[in-house]
């Protein structure tokens, strides 16, 4: 991932130094067990460990890989110079591959859903602050884009943390669901390991064994972990999509914050663009690419085959180091967008009492007007609220089929705007609990 859309923290679990940290403690931990098994001898366990605090040579790992074409041999040799290699010989023995790569690719998995739980805490945080900030605040909410009844700002950020809440739940279980590792060996058969290797160097790392692996660790746990990044990036898209549409000019009910000395645009000095929830807007669909490839990995050959190592390789990093960054500018931007409660009142009363339409038709069906006729009526002065720029309500009080049906005091009421908010605070138990 370019370091324009990286934050360091994240980046540093997917480095090679880290990697090939992972890859020595997966290797010394086996060791340890084979050795309290009698597999090898306790001196040779111990002997690998004075690799622990040494420097691993990207470099020179790269050299060797450039001849065997094998990046886990590369790094046996590396390592091998390290410790010696007498010592070194009874490392990997019995294991393969995939044991030490899979089993460090969950690693770095979960320690990358541990950071983007951090960062949806945040997104969540500045989400809660902002709706109980606005709980009150009443905006037009729109359906189609169109002026439908009124709402508040308090409910679209309720709206948007229940849903980022949900996605934190579901990244708990994605994190869950890939945290296993396998030290089976060839075909996942144990035959040259004993399984309680396995069961060690799990519990030493932070995962559960694979109930059953072939070579490979099972993919579709992979699937779900970046399926579930994917709907993450679809609700960070979410927020920025109504960002967006709110700091448009003939809307402006909130806008990012414009800092000291930022420029909008090169040619008009006068702008001032929704620049980040755009920037979120494409980094969602960098994340949500990642997905069915991931999809795709989850047939393979028998049991074993590395067509998923390259898509791995790629998605891995780049949709991790992505997502993580999106939901900490995601989060700057709740927390300091400004918002004008004003405008929403503005933009609210634009069509002079339109939006109280509903309340009107359910009056007339319950004073005893057929719904069809109701409908009618109601639509009528409405199109000349569209069409000719009238006052909503002073057409119905001019109808006599409306009035027939309704006093001047009835009609009066339905304009009422807190009969459209009176259920706020049942809401905000349900989100945010008592």
């Amino acid at each position: 991932m370019i370091q324009r859309y990286s934050r360091p923290e994240m980046v540093a679990i997917w480095s090679p130094e880290s990697r090939f940290n992972i890859w020595f403690l997966i290797e010394a931990h086996a060791c340890d067990a084979m050795a309290a098994n009698g597999t090898i001898p306790k001196a040779n366990a111990e002997a690998v460990w004075k690799a622990k605090d040494a420097t691993f040579d990207v470099a020179r790992i790269d050299e060797i890989e450039a001849v065997t074409k094998h990046d886990v041999i590369a790094f046996l040799t590396h390592l091998a110079e390290i410790v010696g290699a007498d010592e070194a010989r009874f490392v990997h023995q019995g294991m393969t591959s995939s044991d030490v790569l899979d089993t460090t690719f969950n690693i770095q998995l979960c320690r990358a859903a541990d950071l983007l739980l951090v960062a949806m805490d945040r997104v969540l945080a500045a989400l809660k602050t902002r709706a109980f900030e606005h709980k009150d605040t009443i905006r037009i909410g729109r359906s189609h884009g169109i002026h439908a009844e009124p709402t508040t700002m308090g409910l679209t950020f309720a709206r948007f943390y229940a849903e980022m809440a949900r996605g934190r739940a579901r990244l708990i279980n994605a994190r869950a669901e890939v945290a296993t590792g396998a030290i089976s060996g060839a075909v996942g058969t144990f035959a040259n390991i004993d399984p309680s290797v396995e069961e060690h160097v799990c519990a030493m790392m932070g995962l559960v064994p694979e109930p059953i692996s072939t070579q490979v660790i099972p993919r579709d746990r992979h699937a779900m972990y970046f399926a579930t990044l994917g709907v993450i990036a679809s609700s960070i898209e979410n927020v920025a999509t109504e960002i967006r549409h709110m700091q448009r000019t003939e809307v402006l009910e909130a806008e990012e914050f414009f800092s000291p000395g930022q420029k909008g645009s090169s040619a008009m000095p006068h702008k001032r663009n929704p620049v980040l929830t755009e920037n979120l807007t494409g980094l969602a669909r960098l994340v949500r690419s990642a997905v069915t490839p991931a999809l795709e990995n989850v047939a393979l050959w028998h049991e074993r085959d590395i067509s998923h190592s390259s898509v791995e390789r790629a998605i891995g990093p780049d949709t991790t180091i992505t997502l993580d960054f999106a939901l900490h500018r995601l989060a700057g931007v709740v927390e300091k967008l400004v918002i004008y409660p004003e405008n929403m009142l503005k933009n609210m009363n634009q069509f002079k009492g339109l939006i109280m339409s509903q309340r009107v038709l359910l009056a007339l069906t319950q004073a005893g007007v057929s719904r069809e006729d109701s409908y009618r009526l109601v639509q009528r002065n409405a199109m000349k609220v569209w069409e000719a720029g009238a006052d909503f309500k002073t057409e119905l009080l001019a109808d006599p089929e409306v009035t027939a049906a309704l006093t001047p005091a009835q009609i009066e009421e339905k304009f009422d705007l807190a009969y459209h908010t009176k259920h706020v605070d049942t809401i905000f138990v349900r989100v945010f609990g008592g």
